[in-house]
Parts: C-alpha cells; structure tokens; sequence
C-alpha cells in the first residue's frame, strides 16, 4: 500500500468508523498530539479531548462535500488538532477573565467553527504554495519568528532592511493571491 492509499484507507476508516483503522490513526498521531498539548500547558486528557475533536471535525468535513487532503493524513489531522487547542485555549482565558458571561457553546458549533477555521488555513497554505519559492522561505522564516539579521544571512539578502522590504512585498503578493479568490468572499461572509 502506497503512501496515498494508506491516507486513504486511514480517511475511510474514520468516516465508516473501522476500529482497526482508527486505532491505527491513534497509534500514528495521538503521541504527536500529546507532545505539542503537553508543550503548550494541557494535560492528557486534554490532549485526549482535542484528539477526538479533530477526528470529529475531519468526520464531518470527509461527509460533507468533496473533500481531499492535499498534505498527508497525518500531517492534516495534526494541524487540525493544534488549531482546535489554539481554540480552546482561547476560549479559556475568556472564560476565566469573563466569567460572568460564560458561554457555552454547543459541539455543533464548535464543528462548524473549527471546519470553517480549517477551510481558511487550506486557503492559505495553497496561496502559500502559488507564490514564488523565494517568498515562501522568506513569509516561512518570518511566520516562524526567525531574526531578520538570520534571515538575510540564510537567504543572502545585504541587510536586516532588505529582508524587511521583501517580506512587505511577499505579503502583499499573499494577500492579494488570498483575497483575489473566490473562497476568500466566501469565508469573509460567513
């Protein structure tokens, strides 16, 4: 079985929910999920709720329209599962600093909020791929928070000012990439 088969015999089996098979996506991902929950101030059974969201989320996004993985499975359910402890992390500060407006929100919502989340984060790592190289390794180092003085030095540019400019001109070329796509109005308006 091919590299592109097992993601999809993993996706199938999460969607006709095959326990061989999503025992197998627990034993490939749970641990890396684990790790960065751990690393990030959650516990284990925090890392175990944030794992079944995911795969809840994934669930639902394979059933509902055409759906395809553009990365590996691994690789997608991972991020989802990192953008829903984002989520969740979030939505407990505002719970401890607002408590007197606590809100809950419903598992529907939390599905739908996630899945629109992701469709973003698609949208940009496929704009991400459509600008030139250079500025994908320059908009990469900055997103990854890399000193600019590192960044000239890695990628050859004359001064932490150069670098400066640069990443200015790739980001306007994303975001124009972003925001000339249909999807982009789409996902504004909801």
């Amino acid at each position: 079985m091919n590299h592109q088969e097992y993601d999809n015999y993993l996706l199938n089996s999460l969607v006709t929910g095959d326990a061989s098979g999503i025992k197998k996506i627990y034993e490939k991902i749970y641990p890396k999920v684990l790790g960065y929950i751990y690393k990030h101030q959650g516990s284990e059974d925090d890392a175990k709720d944030i794992m079944q969201k995911g795969l809840l989320q994934l669930a639902a996004r394979a059933q509902t329209k055409e759906f395809t993985i553009t990365s590996s499975f691994e690789a997608y359910l991972f991020t989802t599962c990192k953008n829903a402890w984002r989520r969740e992390s979030k939505m407990s500060k505002l719970r401890v600093t607002n408590t007197k407006t606590l809100t809950l929100i419903s598992e529907e919502r939390e599905i739908a909020l996630a899945a629109y989340e992701q469709e973003k984060w698609e949208l940009f790592q496929e704009k991400m791929n459509s600008i030139s190289e250079n500025c994908r390794k320059v908009l990469k180092s900055y997103f990854n928070k890399i000193p600019y003085a590192q960044i000239a030095k890695e990628l050859g540019y004359a001064s932490e000012n150069t670098v400066r400019q640069r990443i200015f001109k790739c980001k306007s070329k994303l975001r124009e990439a972003v925001q000339s796509d249909l999807r982009y109005k789409e996902l504004k308006e909801l």
